[in-house]
């Protein structure tokens, strides 16, 4: 129970985050647009998983950036390295979910 707990209060900070707030608001979005389009179970399964994918790597990208700076305050190229890369695995996910939705509305408009 004690994992759980811990879970949740690692939830309830990482929500204080600016990024892991755009990116829950951005899926919400992506949930009343798929409501609104009308997707299939497969297509609700697709955006599930990618929304929950993108929060995610937001939230272990913002566990990295609080890891790289409890290794310095000021300015290291190292770890400037370490946070771009963290910011690139959500990029690309954020870019799949975005294909995800993209092919999920043209296969109603086309």
């Amino acid at each position: 129970m004690k994992k759980f707990t811990d879970a949740f209060n690692g939830l309830k900070e990482v929500l204080k985050d600016r990024s892991v707030q755009t990116q829950c608001i951005l899926g919400v979005m992506a949930v009343i647009g798929g409501i609104i389009i009308r997707l299939d179970e497969y297509e609700w399964l697709a955006f599930v998983i990618c929304i929950g994918l993108v929060i995610s790597l937001e939230i272990i990208n913002s566990a990295f950036e609080r890891l790289c700076d409890l290794y310095t305050d000021g300015y290291d190229e190292k770890v400037k390295s370490i946070k771009d890369i963290a910011s690139a695995c959500v990029l690309v996910a954020a870019l799949a979910a975005l294909a995800v939705c993209v092919i999920a509305v043209l296969r109603r408009i086309v």
